[in-house]
């Protein structure tokens, strides 16, 4: 049975309320021959699916193996009806791994697992695709801190910058690792973090949804993210232990942490200047994702 308008609208919203605190990558597309689809489809059809090789925010220092192990890019192709009708599955926005196939159906390299990813790859991915697919021109709806006005805020997703893992202010464990130890400044605990996956990711948002709907509203972001990222406290790796020990975690020291692990984290710099066509308001903003990101003439 078709969906109505409204019931369409509403899935695609579904998507993105998942994704609100994503981050977004970019490629510049190069058109050439590219392997399986898209060799079918300049045989079978007369036309060359473009490629974009997109630059990897890690650059591969955080992967001990596999094909991604130093590797400082990854080949995406770019986006069909196919890929149209993943992110309209009912299934996969359900089970908050649609975007998770969205990147598999697209990535060359059909070896690399892309649930272990770290989430700054991934999302460098998830923007490669949406631009194959649809361009680089990116219109949201922003609020204007200033005058509360609401406007279009036009973007070029080609303009962002690669944040990319800066190994001079992180304490690696080991070389392709993804670890790296931090000492608390009040507690003088030697904790080792691990930047979350996609997999990881997933989990925490599929957690937070079993809560939501056994009416459990509360969702203690802060320590749900540390318990999710610390692998060890002076040595200690028992998961009990290091869920407590967040919970009473001196302020001063959960500040310093999370700060060394946002400022660290390899991904995609979300930021852009904002200025108000009504009141002329400019300000640094984070770019939202909302339903226009995927769908450019969603409403």
């Amino acid at each position: 049975m078709a969906m109505t308008e409204e019931e369409a609208r509403e899935l695609k919203n579904s998507i993105f309320a998942a994704q609100q605190a994503a981050q977004g990558g970019l490629p510049m597309v190069q058109g050439m021959p590219v392997q399986n689809a898209a060799q079918a489809a300049k045989r079978d059809f007369g036309f060359e699916l473009p490629v974009a090789s997109v630059p990897l925010p890690s650059r591969g220092l955080v992967y001990a193996d596999g094909p991604l192990h130093m590797a400082e890019t990854v080949d995406v192709k770019a986006m069909t009806a196919k890929e149209e009708d993943i992110l309209m599955n009912r299934t996969l926005v359900r089970k908050g791994t649609v975007i998770t196939e969205l990147i598999k159906s697209c990535i060359m390299d059909k070896n690399i697992d892309v649930n272990s990813m770290i989430s700054g790859d991934r999302n460098a991915l998830m923007v490669a695709v949406r631009i194959t697919g649809y361009g680089a021109d990116y219109s949201p709806k922003v609020t204007c801190p200033a005058c509360e006005v609401q406007q279009d805020w036009s973007l070029n997703l080609e303009n962002l910058a690669v944040k990319e893992l800066d190994l001079q202010k992180l304490q690696q464990v080991a070389e392709g690792q993804n670890a790296f130890e931090f000492v608390l400044p009040r507690a003088k605990k030697t904790v080792v973090f691990k930047f979350l996956t996609g997999r990881e990711e997933e989990r925490m948002l599929q957690d937070i949804e079993a809560r939501r709907k056994k009416g459990i509203v509360q969702e203690n972001l802060v320590t749900t993210k540390l318990m999710n990222s610390i692998i060890s406290i002076d040595g200690v790796t028992e998961r009990g232990f290091i869920n407590q020990f967040c919970q009473y975690m001196p302020a001063a020291d959960s500040l310093a942490l999370r700060k060394i692990m946002d400022d660290g984290e390899p991904g995609i710099d979300m930021s852009s200047d904002f200025i108000c066509t009504s009141c002329g308001h400019q300000e640094v903003l984070t770019v939202p994702l909302g339903p226009s990101f995927f769908w450019p003439n969603a409403r």
